[in-house]
């Protein structure tokens, strides 16, 4: 067995011009909220901006976890209560027939270790998933461009977008179809660019894509459908047709009633060569590396869409891999712009709505039966 690598900061390797890039990425979402903000009179997300399911949760890590995968929060089998949104990737709102990347995000309440800067005197832990397990550029530098690109289209001609959307996702079909090596099957540009498939997000993976810090050594986190409901739902396919709001009604008539669990699993890094931390275009491979379960999250049955619930984790609240704890810290040149282009997003938005954002203390939600 390889034994994963040990955590050191010098696995970080820092681009002379990164401080540049990164404030020009955060001008970049500046621009896209206040678009948005023109448009509708509401700050947005800069990116993911419409959510579809505002989730109550209960995370329970596993027993009897090997030395090398109890780390961080995953270090005692305890529970956490935890707080859950999904999304889809663009900073405006759009109806779901322009189909983009999801993420999932969920925010854990109750953890306890010593914090990152920023997040002190906060009990909190984020990660950030999407649905795929590498980021469509190797980092911030070649994502610019998209975002730029991205921020050009963010308006209201939505005839335009679901047009785009289209041909994009009959491209995407395309490459599945071919099974490229090289792509793994799948395209990221093409999904980021509105050529993700109509799937139901219950049944979808989510990936950090990203590394981490993952107590004394670097991960990075998957999201995995585990109950048997969740599971039927890989790969099927919604009919979006006249329903722009279609992802959030069919999570909603599948959640009020049932419930459900998804598993968190780990992958440790074992080779900096085939496990880049800078470069987060690269899939670690998994043949003799494969995601690990760690721990569980449970979805007890609940209104998973309502108005207060936006008013809570849309408006109030922020989801930023860098509130948490030294043990997860966020590693490479994506979790580093994301660290300048949150914060200054959350800073815009907050002044935009007057409501400063603050961490929850608890995981409790209107709505809840």
């Amino acid at each position: 067995m390889i034994r994963p690598i040990p955590y050191t900061p010098d696995v970080e390797r820092i681009d002379q011009d990164e401080a540049d890039v990164n404030a020009e990425l955060a001008d970049t979402f500046r621009q896209i909220i206040e678009t948005t903000y023109r448009d509708l009179g509401h700050g947005f997300r800069g990116v993911h901006a419409k959510s579809h399911a505002l989730l109550q949760a209960r995370v329970r890590v596993l027993e009897g976890l090997p030395p090398h995968y109890a780390q961080g929060v995953f270090a005692e089998p305890k529970s956490y209560d935890a707080l859950i949104r999904i999304s889809t990737g663009a900073g405006d709102i759009l109806p779901d027939s322009v189909s983009l990347i999801r993420g999932f995000a969920i925010k854990l309440v109750g953890v306890e270790g010593e914090r990152l800067a920023g997040s002190e005197g906060d009990s909190t832990q984020d990660f950030l998933f999407a649905n795929g397990v590498a980021f469509p550029t190797p980092g911030p530098k070649k994502f610019l461009p998209n975002l730029k690109l991205l921020a050009k289209t963010t308006d209201k001609v939505e005839g335009l977008k679901k047009a785009v959307s289209a041909v994009f996702r009959t491209a995407e079909k395309g490459v599945e179809a071919l099974g490229v090596e090289a792509l793994g099957g799948e395209s990221a540009l093409l999904e980021q660019l509105g050529g993700h498939r109509h799937t139901h997000p219950l049944g979808e993976s989510f990936f950090t894509q990203a590394p981490i810090r993952y107590g004394d050594y670097i991960a990075k986190l998957g999201v995995v459908p585990l109950s048997e409901n969740f599971k039927a739902l890989e790969g099927q396919e919604i009919d979006i047709a006249g329903r722009d709001d279609a992802l959030r009604e069919e999570i909603a008539s599948l959640l009020a009633a049932q419930g459900g669990e998804w598993e968190i699993r780990v992958q440790l890094a074992r080779d900096l060569a085939a496990n880049p931390i800078e470069d987060a275009s690269v899939a670690w491979p998994e043949e003799d590396n494969p995601y690990v379960a760690v721990a569980v999250i449970s979805i007890a049955p609940q209104p998973s869409w309502t108005w207060d619930r936006a008013r809570v984790l849309d408006d109030q609240t922020a989801f930023n891999p860098w509130h948490g704890i030294k043990a997860h810290r966020p590693l490479g040149a994506v979790m580093r712009a994301r660290k300048v282009a949150y914060a200054a997003s959350s800073e815009l938005r907050g002044r935009l709505n007057g409501c400063p954002f603050h961490e929850p203390s608890n995981a409790q939600l209107p709505d809840a039966e």
